[in-house]
């Protein structure tokens, strides 16, 4: 007889009463078009109570926040969380969003450590002339208190891997409650994040997973105090003025070398396809005081080699996607490639004959440096080349999360790190990968979180 597959799971929202079970369901499936799960949207009604909800609760005590955040770091790094063992949760996590599984590994770790470390990190922003609670004895003699702009937050969450939700436990660490709306894509990672947090010992009216359709996402985060609106620059554009909305938007993520010194092609690679290069944190543009297309022609040659490989095998290390995605992908490269070289072949695509491909890196030859193709950014390793010399100046690395600069030059080296538009600025050997639980991302989450405000008492 022929096996029969499992029922799909019941992914239910998480509200103030526990979990919620809707008659509206998403189907979730894998890269090959099997449905895995089902995803119950919560309608507004329910979602504006839940807010409610959160709202009037108290937070745990910080000593029982640094507790239960540790805890729940440990559960959702390795424990069974709402019957699904750490193992199941890496290949279902692997075959919904298409990341290699030992990248999945990888970054659920990473949500762990942070989960440990949250309290420590989030105090990180606390300016060092403001005490953290107002019963400091320094009151007495009036001084500045840190303290939250509201009481709940929302996250608007992406899918493009598991380690994003690090960001908003330093809320939880602060004092907020949170309620998240998960990715329709891979809601797996929160739903897990949130129920390993419960079941940690945060109260269900402190912390929550509401999916919900597009409109209701809207009405969520107006009716928060604050929010986090991970997307790309349309999100930038809708939120970008909204002082109480922080958007996460594209990491345009690069890589300058300068006339003098070595590259390290291992770095460099490192930065465009570590993690399968799905972060906003690898690169994705390197630019060249001297032979780009030497650079260029190594860095085709190393992805080249990378196997072709469904998420699930232990060798994978390059994202997958079904075969209809990734067509689109590679037929919106050649419309937008322009003058551009291609280094990487025909195209990105590998038909894994399931229904699935695999996205195959892509490197690309641009013949000067402002080029506006260095602004495209994917969600797989694809990387533009370009020429740079000092006469550019710094306006082509303008608009980055995670700047690697491998130069000698001080002066340029001051210049990167006064300019507002770099967030993070590596120099010498060191992959745009590279992060710590205690240094900020593009900035603390602290700065918009929290304020300071003049207290006296007594």
């Amino acid at each position: 007889m022929p096996a029969v597959s499992a029922p799909p799971r019941r992914l239910d929202a998480l509200g103030a009463g526990g979990a919620f079970r809707s008659r509206r369901v998403e189907e979730i499936t894998d890269v090959t078009g099997r449905i895995i799960a089902e995803l119950s949207l919560v309608p507004w009604v329910y979602a504006q109570r839940a807010i409610k909800a959160l709202r009037l609760s108290e937070a745990p005590t910080p000593q029982r926040r640094r507790e239960l955040l540790a805890e729940a770091g440990r559960l959702f790094t390795d424990g069974t969380v709402d019957g699904m063992s750490a193992h199941v949760f890496h290949r279902t996590v692997a075959a919904v969003s298409g990341m290699p599984i030992t990248a999945v590994r990888a970054a659920t770790r990473s949500v762990g450590e942070f989960a440990a470390l949250a309290m420590e990190s989030a105090d990180k922003a606390r300016p060092v002339g403001a005490v953290a609670d107002w019963r400091d004895p320094r009151t007495a003699d009036g001084c500045a208190v840190w303290t939250r702009r509201g009481e709940v937050l929302v996250v608007q969450a992406p899918a493009n891997t598991p380690a994003v939700h690090a960001a908003w436990l330093e809320a939880l660490a602060l004092g907020y409650r949170v309620a998240v709306r998960p990715s329709r894509r891979e809601p797996f990672t929160p739903h897990r994040l949130v129920a390993a947090l419960r079941q940690a010992g945060f109260a269900n009216d402190q912390v929550m997973l509401l999916p919900t359709d597009h409109p209701t996402a809207d009405q969520l985060i107006a009716e928060a105090d604050v929010a986090i609106a991970f997307g790309g620059d349309q999100v930038v554009r809708k939120y970008g003025s909204d002082t109480l909305v922080l958007p996460q938007g594209p990491g345009r993520s690069k890589i300058l070398l300068t006339a003098g010194v070595r590259p390290n092609l291992d770095t460099i690679a490192e930065s465009v396809a570590g993690q399968a290069g799905t972060g906003c944190i690898n690169a994705t543009a390197v630019f060249v005081d001297g032979d780009p297309e030497s650079v260029a022609r190594e860095l085709a040659r190393r992805f080249a080699a990378l196997p072709s490989l469904p998420p699930g095998d232990e060798r994978a290390c390059l994202p997958v996607t079904d075969l209809a995605a990734a067509k689109r992908i590679d037929e919106y490269l050649r419309a937008k490639a322009g003058a551009a070289r291609a280094l990487h072949g025909d195209t990105i695509v590998h038909d894994l004959g399931d229904g699935s491909a695999v996205l195959r890196p892509a490197v690309f030859l641009l013949d000067r440096a402002d080029a506006p193709q260095t602004r495209i950014e994917l969600g797989f390793p694809c990387v533009w080349v370009a020429p740079w010399s000092p006469a550019d100046g710094v306006a082509p690395l303008r608009d980055t999360l995670s700047l690697n600069a491998v130069t000698e030059d001080r002066d340029l080296i001051a210049t990167l790190i006064a300019d507002p538009t770099i967030s993070k600025v590596f120099v010498g050997d060191h992959p745009t990968t590279w992060n710590r639980p205690d240094l900020p991302h593009e900035g603390y989450l602290g700065e918009f979180l929290m304020h300071s405000k003049a207290v006296i008492v007594g």
